[in-house]
């Protein structure tokens, strides 16, 4: 999935040309609004990931922009998340990033640390108001040297469901936060009322942060605080191989999911459930066009051990060699704290981490179910994991593949688990 979109402006450009006027904008959410001291008609390049759901509600946004702002053109593009990250890697290689990014805070050290990405610290109290952030969630953005990148929102990790597909196959949801035995049986009587025509979940082992909550739960972090994976080629060929029994005949079979690519077995109704980050409720309504879909807590080995966390990823950020800084300052600074912005997105991009956006963001409906299912998980959150190491993405991008080359039986846990540790040791630059 690939789309260009470009909007012109028609009126008032003249107008204030004649007059000499200094464009303003609401930068900061209903506090002084940021001036933009040019008259000059700029276009910027804003690129995301995401599916059709979020395209829409970014033209929202977008065309708010433009009209706040007649003399700034958003020409904006958007892809499936794995598509997004192979095309800026190429475009950082030949030094063409777009104006401004949607970010993920997982890539922030990698981009970060090789000034690719603008400083926004020299905008704050100017285009850039965080006043209305809060500083623990600003500081995920902060490297050594600056701050490159502003959270949008935050969400934890959680349990998806449909109870329209469970009552058609009659089965009792999933009441969140058992063992993770009561998990499984959940898929099992699902997949067996549903007879080949829908499963009850998808591979439980088949991404890094299925990991990352055993791992949690036994009270580790997949980091060591020097980089390293804190985990063994055994353990993680140990974690692929408990999911084979599911593989077999549960969950949903790795050769379906990939004739609906991008879209996931959840989206494209072939499951009842599935584990993802909270924020991705809007994006999952749009594709499976279920009136009504649940959140509830992953499951446990350890109730008492605090393993969800505020998760920081969708954030705003823009590069260091965009031509027009200023303005792409001012468009995050719309992105982030804009009340009319967080009344399109609601939560789909995660709880509005801008106090002046959660305000506009009214939260209702499959909105209020994310706030109210961050509120029912207060009890397991602990501490968030330190900045992602240097290559993360790839090193995410690595498990996913494998755990995927597993489902289609192309390769086993075991040797899967040597090619992990073979390309981490690359990445990491062990």
């Amino acid at each position: 999935m690939f789309r260009t979109l470009s909007r012109r402006t028609l009126t008032g450009v003249a107008a204030l040309a004649a007059t000499g006027l200094v464009l303003t904008g609401c930068g900061g959410g209903g506090n002084e609004p940021a001036a933009l001291d040019t008259e000059e008609q700029i276009t910027l390049n804003y690129t995301f990931w995401g599916n059709d759901d979020r395209a829409s509600r970014y033209d929202e946004a977008i065309a708010a922009f433009e009209e706040q702002y007649p003399n700034i053109t958003i020409n904006d593009t958007f892809t499936d998340y794995p598509s997004y990250w192979e095309k800026r890697q190429t475009e950082a290689a030949g030094g063409g990033l777009p104006d401004v990014m949607q970010f993920d805070y997982t890539y922030l050290r990698q981009y970060g640390d090789n000034g690719l990405l603008l400083n926004l610290e020299d905008y704050f109290g100017g285009a850039i108001t965080t006043e209305a952030i809060d500083e623990n969630l600003l500081a995920t953005g902060k490297l050594e040297d600056g701050t490159f990148a502003i959270p949008t929102g935050y969400s934890a990790w959680s349990v998806f469901q449909n109870p329209g597909l469970l009552a058609e196959v009659g089965v009792e949801p999933y009441e969140g936060g058992t063992s993770w035995e009561d998990y499984n049986s959940y898929m099992a009587s699902v997949t067996e009322a549903g007879d080949g025509t829908v499963y009850g979940g998808s591979d439980t082992t088949q991404r890094i942060q299925d990991l990352e909550l055993k791992l949690r739960q036994e009270g580790r972090e997949l980091f060591t605080d020097e980089g390293e994976l804190n985990f063994t080629q055994e353990e993680l060929a140990e974690h692929w191989k408990s999911g084979q029994e599911n593989r077999e005949d549960v969950t949903v079979p790795q050769s379906k999911l990939e004739e609906i690519n991008p879209v996931s077995g959840f989206g494209g109704n072939l499951t009842t459930s599935e584990m993802s980050w909270s924020n991705f409720l809007g994006g999952y309504l749009g594709d499976s066009g279920a009136e009504e879909l649940t959140i509830v807590a992953p499951p446990t080995s350890n109730p008492d051990e605090k393993d969800l966390y505020r998760k920081v990823g969708l954030m705003q950020a823009a590069s260091a060699s965009t031509e027009h800084p200023e303005a792409a300052a001012t468009f995050i600074d719309f992105l982030i704290n804009s009340p009319e912005v967080g009344e399109i997105f609601g939560a789909t991009l995660g709880i509005p981490a801008s106090e002046t956006q959660l305000e506009g963001a009214n939260l209702e409906g499959p909105d209020k179910a994310v706030k109210d299912y961050l509120d029912s998980i207060e009890d397991r959150i602990g501490e968030s994991p330190a900045a992602p190491v240097n290559g993360f993405g790839a090193i995410e991008q690595t498990f996913w593949d494998l755990g995927k080359s597993i489902g289609l039986g192309a390769v086993t846990p075991e040797d899967a688990a040597k090619q992990f540790f073979d390309e981490a040791a690359v990445t990491l630059g062990n």
